[in-house]
């Protein structure tokens, strides 16, 4: 709407900045340059964020395709230097991209804390504390 002076409100300029600024996540998802870009400053962005439901969505799908657009033309450039037979980007390729050659994930199993050391556990972990502390450890603090 316009006014009778004919300017445009202030809600139809929100709207707009918030549709340049979300049009700026997607070709560069950081969001400083984004707001630079759409004149808008940071901490506008994050009220908008934080007032308005459907901003939020629409600046994070916009986030996440200038992730995706960042990560095609990322993976376009290795596979530009793999054609040039570049060592790096072969083996980062393979490493990523076939079993044989990337490293395998080995899950992280914490220790229980219930378990108990056995006892030549337990002298192990005295000799190392000792070892490492440069004083006699006669015995481990357990939580009871």
């Amino acid at each position: 709407m316009e006014d009778s002076v004919g300017k445009t409100t202030v809600g139809e300029r929100t709207e707009k900045d918030k549709q340049s600024l979300a049009e700026a996540l997607k070709e560069m998802p950081i969001v400083q340059f984004a707001c630079r870009k759409a004149g808008v400053s940071r901490a506008t962005y994050y009220r908008w964020r934080q007032e308005d439901k459907e901003f939020r969505r629409e600046s994070d799908d916009a986030l996440n395709q200038g992730y995706e657009y960042i990560n095609d033309m990322g993976e376009s450039q290795v596979i530009a230097l793999i054609k040039e037979k570049k060592l790096p980007a072969i083996t980062l390729w393979l490493k990523h991209h076939h079993p044989r050659y990337g490293a395998q994930a080995r899950q992280y199993v914490p220790p229980s804390e219930e378990d108990d050391l056995t006892a030549e556990e337990e002298r192990m972990v005295l000799e190392a504390l000792s070892l490492s502390s440069g004083r006699p450890v006669r015995r481990l603090g357990k939580k009871k």
